[in-house]
């Protein structure tokens, strides 16, 4: 299965990092190609909703001149697309929801009898670490999260949300089990 993963936070040995680390090292060990980018480092403006995407439905399209462009091509070729971030103001980190947002250009016609993706039936998944506890701050993440393969036409992997986290070095055993239970569960 070719995956790819979407490192939303900063911190390229953050807790987000580390838990995708042991994932993405269980999806390669059981065969599975494995393509990791980290959004912090690419150029990726944020949707000015314009709708020019939606004049070659077929195709993605952006006029915007940035990174996202590839990335969204990166996308329509992966079977499984894994999103991650760390917890920011009961939201996503700004790099994952800037990309997020422009998937808008995946899809036409929602809620109409020509709704097309070209993600349909694209595996999708969410990982997220925070501070604090899942109930009032982070449901809200994943209600959003949930609700994007429906545009997407896509299907909803899983979702594993760590809470509590203080550094990378303090995430035990049992996380990286979750972790890589995670792993197996999103191929299917």
């Amino acid at each position: 299965m070719k995956v790819l993963t979407f490192q939303g936070g900063a911190r390229k040995n953050g807790n987000t990092a580390t838990i995708l680390g042991w994932i993405e090292k269980e999806l390669t060990g059981a065969g599975h190609d494995v393509q990791s980018v980290t959004l912090q480092d690419k150029n990726i403006k944020g949707c000015l909703a314009c709708m020019k995407c939606k004049d070659k439905p077929e195709a993605v399209g952006c006029i915007q001149q940035d990174d996202a462009g590839e990335l969204l091509e990166s996308m329509v070729n992966a079977d499984l697309v894994l999103f991650t971030s760390p917890l920011y103001f009961w939201g996503l980190a700004g790099p994952l929801k800037s990309f997020i947002d422009r998937t808008y250009s995946l899809y036409v016609d929602y809620h109409k009898p020509g709704h097309a993706s070209l993600v349909e039936g694209q595996r999708q998944a969410l990982l997220v670490t925070g501070a604090g506890p899942y109930d009032n701050n982070a449901e809200p993440v994943f209600t959003a999260f949930s609700r994007l393969q429906k545009p997407h036409m896509a299907i909803h992997a899983g979702d594993l949300f760590i809470g509590s986290c203080t550094t990378p070095d303090q995430l035990g055993d049992d996380i990286k089990k979750q972790a890589i239970e995670f792993a197996r569960k999103i191929v299917g």
